[in-house]
């Protein structure tokens, strides 16, 4: 990287700079140092608890997730910036999660996968940045590298982390994408956000599995969106009733934090509802052939946890719906599925419409 220099009009450039982003879809940026000593002893303490699970990737990297300027030496400032992803057309998520026949999709990837188009306008915002100051070492991020992403939001004023550990904004709650450009130039700061959160506690209840085990701590271990996206082997089945209908993720504390009544739906087309994702029968997903699981969730978020896991968390959704034929007979057709994983998971499932 560059040699840190200070800028001329500084204020200018960043008026200049938040207007390109805006022209690229994103909501709202803002610029922050790389101070994050506080919230590295919360990392520290959250990984000494295990309650990363089997996210090994969230201690391998050291302090370089802490300390922006190991992970890229000469980084002075990050540039964070929010783009709103809430499907405003998709059906209501209450009244699909109160229909046990229904696969619950967490609304993030009901349309394309965010990270290119994220990628992309980041890169194009960065190359931007050279033009109008000059040409500064880089580089940008959107979930590809250890990167504490909710703090430096927090502290270039995009929003504060709320109780179940998301960050909210007051003018759009918390349905957004984050990305962050690392840049050596000393651009003007932004002041961080305070928290609104107050006394309220709605998301701490909510939650199915009771993964917010006290305000700003969660246990991944028993986190939904954990069970059914990260963790790569059986559900542990304590768990599996409260997953109820979630095949993908679980928006429960979200879903009832009062500012997300100032969510805004996405503006860009990617995030649009694909395939029907926003209320689908769960026996119509569980008949895909891996061939249809891989074309229909190509460019999509879910293609990620593979079809292997898509069945496990299928099976576990049929094994909480209300006993009737049509999810009997689904279940039974897999019975004996050639992976162990999906196997497991369908028995479990039979057995609790008395089928085994």
């Amino acid at each position: 990287m560059t040699h840190a220099r200070t800028l001329p009009d500084a204020s200018a450039l960043r008026e200049r700079l938040a207007a390109r982003a805006a022209e690229l879809g994103f909501a709202r940026i803002g610029i922050t140092h790389v101070d994050l000593a506080d919230d590295e002893q919360r990392l520290r303490d959250w990984l000494a608890a295990g309650r990363h699970g089997t996210m090994g990737y969230m201690a391998r990297h050291g302090t370089r997730r802490s300390r922006p300027a190991e992970l890229l030496p000469g980084t002075l400032r990050v540039i964070s910036a929010r783009m709103d992803y809430w499907p405003g057309e998709a059906r209501a998520a209450a009244e699909v999660l109160g229909d046990g026949s229904l696969a619950y999709v967490s609304r993030y990837a009901l349309g394309r996968d965010y990270h290119r188009l994220m990628r992309k306008a980041l890169q194009q915002l960065a190359d931007y940045l050279a033009q109008i100051a000059r040409p500064h070492g880089h580089r940008v991020f959107v979930d590809s590298a250890p990167v504490l992403e909710k703090a430096l939001a927090r502290n270039a004023g995009l929003g504060w982390i709320g109780k179940h550990t998301n960050l909210i904004a007051r003018d759009a709650g918390s349905y957004f994408f984050l990305g962050e450009i690392y840049t050596d130039l000393e651009l003007p700061l932004d002041e961080p956000a305070s928290a609104h959160c107050g006394s309220c506690t709605a998301c701490m209840p909510a939650c199915p599995t009771g993964a917010i085990v006290a305000p700003w701590q969660l246990d991944a271990r028993r986190c939904i969106s954990y069970l059914t996206i990260e963790l790569q082997g059986p559900i542990p089945v304590e768990w599996r009733a409260a997953i109820g209908n979630r095949v993908y993720g679980c928006d429960d504390c979200q879903l009832v934090c009062p500012w997300n009544r100032h969510a805004r739906a996405a503006a860009h087309p990617d995030f649009k509802v694909r395939h029907g994702l926003d209320a689908p029968s769960l026996a119509g997903l569980f008949n895909w052939s891996g061939a249809q699981f891989a074309a229909r969730m190509s460019g999509s978020a879910i293609l990620r946890i593979g079809y292997e896991r898509w069945l496990r968390n299928l099976a576990v959704a049929l094994g909480n719906a209300a006993t009737s034929e049509a999810v009997v007979a689904a279940l039974e057709t897999r019975r004996d599925d050639p992976l162990p994983l999906v196997r497991e998971h369908v028995r479990w499932a039979l057995g609790r419409h008395g089928r085994l």
